[in-house]
C-alpha cells in the first residue's frame, strides 16, 4: 500500500512539476504536456487508476481543487480590467455562451448521432472554457490585454455558468424522463434562482468580513492566508450541497469581491496562489486524465470525431461571430477568439458525473456524452494550445516577442543606454513618474511609460506592455531595491537588477538582504554617481559586435591626468576604458552581467556588447 502511495505521488506530483518545467523551458503548451502523461500513466500504462486508488473521495477532492482554482481565477478579474475590455467581454459571456449551447446541441445530435437528451447535455457542457488551459496558455502567449481580457473573463465566468446549466439540463433531463416536466416551473426554476442569490450572497459576504477584520485589525498576519483560503472552500461546499454547480460560482465571486474591494495584503495571497494553481493543475490534469478507461477511447467513432471538428470549426465560430456583430471587435479579434476555446478540468469533472447520471436515467447514448466531451478536450487542448501564438503573431494581437527590457529612472545616461538600445532594434522602455525626465526619450522615439511601479496602477500599465528584464537606474537605492524586490516574482529574481548601492550595503550579513534588492548591475563600485559622472565626462554607451576585438587602452593611458578621477579609477581595474553591461543576443535573451553571475554569460558570434566607453581621442581633445 505504502509503495503505491509512493509510486502514485511520484508520478503525479514529479511529472506534473516536471512536465510544468520543459513546457516553460521549450515554451510548450504544458496542458498538453499534462494531458499526454495521464494518458501515459492511466490507459496507457494502467499505472494509476486513481478512482479506484482513493474511492468514492476522488470526485469531492477533484471538485474542492477545481473550487480552488476558480477562485484563484476570480482574484485576476479586476472591474477596471472589464471596462476597459469593453462591451466585448459582456457578449462572450452572456450572449455567446447560450448560442454555443444550442449550436453544440444541434451539432451532437445531426453530426454526432446522439439522442436528443444527450446532445442537450453535450451542448452545455462544451461551452466551458475552462481557467485551467486558458489561464496557463495566456501567460506565455504575450497577448494585447484587450485580447487577453476577453478570453481571462470568459474562461472565468463561463466556468461556474456552464456547470450550473449542465446540472439544470441533468435535471430536466431526469424529470422529464420521470414524466414531471411540469415541475420545471414549479421547483426547478425557483430551486435556481435561489441557489444563485445564495451563491452571490455566499461569495460576497466572507469578503466583506475579511475586509472589516483587516481594516481592525482583528486578523493576525500568519492567520489571513489561511483564513482566506479555508473561506473560499467552505462557501463551495455549503452552495454546492444546495445545488451542484452552485459552489463554483460562489468561490468564484468571493475571489471578484476580494480583489474588488481592495483588501490589504492581498499580494502575499496572489504570490502563493499563484503557486498553489501550478500545483493544483498540474495534479489534477494528470489524475483526470489517467482515470479514463480504455473502453471509453474505445467508443470514439467516426461520428464522434466528426462531431468534435464540427464543434471546433463551426459551432465556436459561428457562435462568436454572431454573438459579436456589430460590437466594437475588429476581425483580428473575432476570428481569434471564434477559434481560441480550450476546454478543460471543469468540463471533464461535469462529463463524468452527469454522463453517468443521464445514462442511469435511461437515456439512449448517455454513454457516449463522457468520450464526447473528453475528444473535444483533448482536441482543443492540442489544437489551440500549439496554434494560439502562431494565430496570434499572424493577426498581430500579440506584444513584442523579442526579450524586452524596463528601465526604471530616467536620466541622461539611462536615456542613452535606452537609445542605444531602441536604435539596435531591441525592444526596450524606459519609465520614470516624471514627464519632464522621459522628454529626450520621447523625443528620441524611444517608447516610454509614465507610472509609479509600487502602485497598483503603475503595475497594471506594466502588464500591459511586459518586459521580460529591468534595469533599477534611479538615484535611489532603496528605492531601486523596492521596485527589483516587488517586480522579482514577475520577472524573476535572476532578471531584475539595479545599480550598485554602494560596496558596504552589499555585505552579505550586514548589508541590504538579497530578497529586498535586485542582483547589482555590474561591478559593486558601479553605482549611480560613477555612472552620472562617467556620461558628465563624456563617456557614451555603444555596441559592438561580438567577434570584433574590444577595444582597450594601454597602462600608461590608464593612469594619465585625463582618468585620474575618482570614477575612472574604479572603473579601470574591471574594463579599463570601458564598462560592459550585457550582451544582447537577438531574439533570445538579453546577458545583463552582475558581480553576483556564480557562471557569467560569455559571448558568442552574432550577439551584440553593450558597453559605457569613455570618448575616442578625438572627441576628447
Amino acid at each position: 500500500m505504502q509503495d503505491n502511495l509512493a509510486i502514485g505521488i511520484l508520478c503525479v506530483l514529479g511529472g506534473g512539476i516536471g512536465a510544468q518545467w520543459i513546457a516553460w523551458r521549450f515554451r510548450l503548451p504544458a496542458i498538453v504536456l499534462l494531458f499526454a502523461l495521464g494518458l501515459l500513466y492511466g490507459p496507457g500504462t494502467r499505472l494509476l487508476h486513481p478512482s479506484a486508488a482513493i474511492g468514492r473521495y476522488f470526485h469531492p477532492m477533484v471538485s474542492l481543487a477545481v473550487a480552488f482554482i476558480v477562485f484563484e481565477g476570480g482574484l485576476a478579474l479586476d472591474f477596471r480590467q472589464w471596462r476597459a475590455a469593453g462591451e466585448g467581454v459582456l457578449r462572450l459571456t452572456v450572449v455567446a455562451l447560450p448560442i454555443n449551447w444550442v449550436l453544440g446541441a444541434l451539432a451532437a445530435h445531426f453530426v454526432g448521432h446522439l439522442h436528443w437528451g444527450a446532445s442537450w447535455l453535450f451542448g452545455a457542457i462544451i461551452v466551458v472554457t475552462g481557467p485551467t488551459v486558458v489561464l496557463p496558455l495566456l501567460r506565455h502567449a504575450k497577448l494585447r490585454p484587450r485580447v487577453a481580457a476577453f478570453l481571462r473573463w470568459e474562461a472565468i465566468l463561463n466556468d461556474p455558468v456552464g456547470a450550473i446549466l449542465a446540472t439544470l439540463v441533468l435535471e430536466f433531463l431526469v424529470i422529464q424522463g420521470n414524466r414531471h416536466s411540469g415541475m420545471f416551473m414549479v421547483e426547478i426554476v425557483p430551486h435556481l434562482l435561489f441557489s444563485t442569490m445564495m451563491a452571490l450572497g455566499c461569495g460576497v459576504f466572507p469578503a466583506v468580513l475579511v475586509r472589516f477584520l483587516t481594516v481592525r485589525d482583528l486578523i493576525p498576519e500568519i492567520l489571513r492566508i489561511p483564513i482566506i483560503l479555508t473561506l473560499a472552500m467552505s462557501v463551495f461546499a455549503i452552495c454546492n450541497f444546495i445545488m451542484e454547480g452552485a459552489g463554483l460560482m460562489a468561490a468564484t465571486v468571493f475571489g471578484i469581491a476580494l480583489t474588488n474591494m481592495r483588501v490589504t495584503g492581498m499580494s502575499e495571497l496572489r504570490r502563493i496562489k499563484e503557486s498553489l494553481g501550478v500545483l493544483v493543475v498540474s495534479c489534477l490534469f494528470v489524475l483526470l486524465t489517467a482515470d479514463l478507461h480504455r473502453d471509453v477511447l474505445k467508443r470514439l467513432s467516426l461520428p464522434i470525431v466528426a462531431m468534435t471538428l464540427t464543434v471546433l470549426f463551426v459551432v465556436r465560430p459561428v457562435g462568436i461571430l454572431l454573438s459579436t456583430m456589430r460590437s466594437n471587435l475588429s476581425w483580428q479579434e473575432r476570428l481569434f477568439v471564434g477559434w481560441i476555446a480550450p476546454r478543460g478540468i471543469v468540463a471533464a469533472a461535469v462529463a463524468g458525473v452527469a454522463g453517468l447520471q443521464l445514462q442511469e436515467a435511461g437515456y439512449p447514448s448517455a454513454d457516449l456524452v463522457t468520450p464526447a466531451v473528453f475528444a473535444v478536450i483533448a482536441t482543443t487542448m492540442i489544437l489551440h494550445g500549439f496554434s494560439l501564438r502562431p494565430l496570434a503573431r499572424t493577426l498581430r494581437l500579440t506584444l513584442s516577442d523579442e526579450p524586452t527590457l524596463a528601465i526604471v529612472g530616467a536620466n541622461s545616461w539611462s536615456t542613452d543606454l535606452a537609445g542605444v538600445l531602441h536604435r539596435l532594434g531591441v525592444p526596450v522602455l524606459l519609465i520614470d513618474t516624471y514627464a519632464g525626465a522621459l522628454s529626450p526619450a520621447m523625443r528620441a522615439g524611444i517608447p516610454t511609460l509614465r507610472a509609479e511601479l509600487l502602485s497598483e496602477e503603475g503595475i497594471e500599465m506594466l502588464e500591459e506592455r511586459p518586459a521580460d528584464y529591468l534595469i533599477a537606474a534611479t538615484p535611489d537605492a532603496i528605492y531601486n531595491g523596492l521596485v527589483c524586490a516587488r517586480l522579482a516574482p514577475d520577472f524573476g529574481r535572476q532578471r531584475v537588477f539595479q545599480v550598485s548601492p554602494g560596496v558596504a550595503r552589499l555585505d552579505q550579513y550586514r548589508g541590504l538582504s538579497r530578497d529586498s534588492r535586485g542582483k547589482v548591475l555590474g561591478e559593486p563600485t558601479w553605482n549611480f554617481t560613477l555612472f552620472d559622472t562617467l556620461y558628465e565626462r563624456g563617456w557614451r554607451f555603444r555596441a559592438t559586435p561580438a567577434t570584433a576585438p574590444a577595444p582597450g587602452i594601454s597602462p600608461s593611458s590608464a593612469s594619465s591626468p585625463s582618468s585620474s578621477s575618482a570614477a575612472t579609477r574604479a572603473a579601470t581595474p574591471a574594463d579599463g576604458n570601458r564598462l560592459t553591461i550585457m550582451t544582447v543576443r537577438k531574439g533570445t535573451a538579453i546577458l545583463i552581467r552582475s558581480v553576483e553571475d556564480e557562471i557569467p554569460a560569455a559571448p558568442t558570434p552574432g550577439d551584440m556588447i553593450i558597453a559605457m566607453e569613455s570618448p575616442a581621442p578625438a572627441e576628447s581633445s
